[in-house]
């Protein structure tokens, strides 16, 4: 019988990194967790008058619930964790432009005498049975509805090697990732590090377009539901995505060029061992019907992904299967 884990955490009890937690629960492999997880200003800013800088403090941003003890999971395995259902917990979502953070302005990295962009929030209704969030110009009467697409832009699990990284920065474990094919329907495969995984997950966005081009997408507390699984002795050197579909490698780093190229390579390499073709033949293959999605441009690295459709790699079969199987036992849970 699967087990079945409802878990909602206290305000004290999220977490701001990944790594240097003890776990909130252990669970076994096969479990699904029903989970709460706030936005990444936790639940502070409501209203457009509620500033980030005034009603949040730094480093308390971006928080995950979690971590999670997975048991028997051990460093050179791979946990696998397929998104059943993300749904907004509230009929409202934010966002916001920062000064000195986004693409399209001057950062602490990136100095220059411009000045700094203004700090303004935007409110949208959710309207989850109409499946639509409003979008309300600030300084202006044009308005438009906007299709909901909820995802999660933050998830992962504990780096190696004794590390602690605060939330909002993606790398080789997960972390702020801030792509929208992390969705319901998808399962993502994330190498572990340490004993027990430490999955951990959080920044829900009821929708976000590619590259999180502000910083900030519409920013949501979600209820959502995952299946944590294990693919023993299975390495995963970056992130993974798996839909129905297409498979999907994730690379996260400075400059873009470089995730980019984190992404490609691992997902040549990954094709090239799924079909047990020469390298060079899957990086043409790859060259030829992949696709470059873009994660986030904004944060400590900048996220890439590499993306093939599944049609064109005839019989190659993911993880054993791991995908289909965790996609059957979702369709049983959301039929009960």
């Amino acid at each position: 019988m699967t087990d079945v884990v409802s878990y909602r955490p206290d305000p004290a009890d999220l977490a701001y990194t990944f790594g240097g937690r003890e776990p909130v629960r252990r669970v076994r492999p096969g479990t699904i967790l029903e989970l709460y997880t706030e936005d990444c200003f936790g639940g502070r800013v409501r209203t457009v008058d509620d500033l980030p800088s005034r009603v949040c403090e730094f480093p308390y941003l971006n928080p995950v619930t979690g971590p999670f003890f997975v048991e028997g999971a051990e460093p050179g395995d791979t946990l696998a964790v397929h998104f059943v259902s993300i749904t907004p917990a509230r009929d409202w979502a934010v966002s916001s432009t920062f000064p000195h953070f986004g693409a399209l302005t001057g950062t602490h990295t990136t100095a220059t005498l411009h000045p700094p962009l203004d700090e303004l929030v935007w409110r949208y209704d959710v309207d989850v049975s109409a499946g639509t969030v409003r979008y309300q110009a600030r300084r202006g009467d044009f308005s438009v509805d906007l299709p909901l697409d909820p995802m999660h832009g933050t998830a992962g699990v504990a780096p190696g090697a004794f590390e602690s990284r605060m939330t909002i920065v993606p790398d080789v474990h997960g972390g702020n990732m801030d792509t929208p094919e992390l969705r319901a329907g998808a399962t993502a495969y994330f190498g572990v590090n340490v004993p027990g995984a430490l999955f951990a997950l959080g920044d829900g966005h009821c929708r976000q377009g590619d590259g999180e081009v502000c910083g900030t997408g519409v920013e949501a507390a979600m209820h959502t539901v995952v299946i944590l699984d294990l693919v023993k002795g299975a390495g995963t050197p970056t992130p993974r995505l798996e839909t129905d579909a297409a498979l999907m490698s994730v690379g996260s780093a400075r400059p873009l060029e470089d995730a980019y190229r984190m992404s490609q390579h691992d997902l040549v390499t990954w094709s090239a061992g799924l079909l047990g073709l020469d390298q060079l033949d899957a990086y043409q293959l790859i060259s030829q019907a992949g696709q470059a999605p873009v994660g986030n441009v904004c944060d400590p690295n900048y996220t890439m992904l590499a993306r093939v459709d599944k049609r064109y790699l005839g019989p190659a079969l993911a993880y054993e299967g791991v995908h289909g199987r965790l996609r059957a036992t979702a369709a049983g849970y959301l039929a009960r």
